[in-house]
């Protein structure tokens, strides 16, 4: 099988927009989880992302500390 033999591509790749599902929170949720392949995916910004684990959680409030503070953040 060859690559050469497929059609051209008809129509541009879609990007697919998912907002964090907090209510009042227009952040682009870049995080998602779904039980199963049968349920939809639920789309959270990270600071609202309820299965983040403890380590995750205070990086970002860390993070979030310096940028208050006008500090660099790696």
């Amino acid at each position: 099988m060859s690559d050469t033999d497929r059609p051209a591509l008809t129509t541009s790749a879609h990007m697919y927009l998912h907002f964090c599902e907090e209510t009042d929170c227009n952040e682009w949720g870049s995080w998602g989880n779904s039980p199963s392949s049968a349920a939809p995916t639920r789309w959270w910004w990270f600071e609202h992302f309820p299965h983040k684990s403890y380590e995750q959680a205070q990086v970002l409030r860390l993070k979030l500390e310096a940028a208050e503070r006008g500090a660099d953040i790696q």
